[in-house]
């Protein structure tokens, strides 16, 4: 049995834990670290399990080497050691590591796409939109999105990320015609509903072991993800 703990409302779960490495799954709206809300984040959570584990006195380290977004849940992995987050923040940087995620998106998406823009984030407003390549500060953001399965007007979808953008996934699917399912800021998203993006997989190179690692798990149970159960369970036992 996994290990867990809590962050605030939240239980959060052990995917992976040893000297160098804590993997967990991030709930959906659970900041990963802390903001202007003053809500419960990941790791100053995370920070005191390690600490009530291993009963380590004082500030325990844990370095932040990815994110992401507030709304969005999946596979996460922290460094425990400096030696560890440098090297996975070279890994990231240099997108040498497998990020996949499971989306819903509006629409039927016939087939694959391998979308390529350029992206710029408005500091005021911390929204991002799709710009020309020449624009001041736009940055490339690379995906493939692919087709797994379609119904009632939506489409479930595996995406590979080429590179890490901030909203990257939701602004190209978007910009592309097939919005996420509950998205309020991209793809007009409804009270209520919680967007449908999933940190499904993450396989990298252990910074210190250097065998790769591969951290995988499925979608919460509820919501529109049963819609796509049996599509989304058949990838995670492939």
């Amino acid at each position: 049995m996994r290990d867990h703990f809590q962050a605030g409302r939240f239980s959060v779960e052990v995917l992976y834990l040893d000297n160098h490495l804590l993997g967990l799954v991030k709930p959906p709206n659970l900041p990963v670290q802390r903001d202007a809300s003053g809500d419960p984040d990941l790791l100053t959570c995370a920070k005191e399990y390690v600490a009530r584990k291993f009963h380590k006195p004082g500030d325990v380290y844990l370095g932040l080497v990815h994110r992401l977004d507030r709304p969005v849940g999946g596979v996460m992995v922290l460094a425990r050691t400096s030696k560890a987050a440098a090297r996975l923040s070279q890994a990231f940087a240099r997108h040498t590591l497998d990020k996949r995620y499971l989306a819903v998106v509006q629409g039927y998406q016939g087939g694959e796409m391998a979308l390529q823009d350029f992206l710029c984030k408005d500091p005021r407003t911390g929204m991002v939109r799709v710009v020309s390549p020449d624009t001041p500060g736009g940055k490339e953001a690379r995906l493939i999105s692919r087709p797994l399965a379609a119904r009632r007007g939506l489409t479930l979808i595996q995406v590979e990320l080429q590179t890490g953008r901030a909203h990257q996934i939701r602004v190209q699917q978007a910009h592309a015609g097939f919005p996420l399912w509950g998205d309020a800021r991209y793809g007009g998203g409804k009270p209520g509903q919680q967007i449908a993006l999933w940190a499904h997989r993450l396989v990298l190179e252990h910074p210190v072991a250097h065998q790769a690692l591969a951290l995988e798990v499925s979608p919460p149970g509820g919501g529109i993800w049963d819609l796509f159960k049996d599509a989304w369970e058949e990838i995670h036992e492939s």
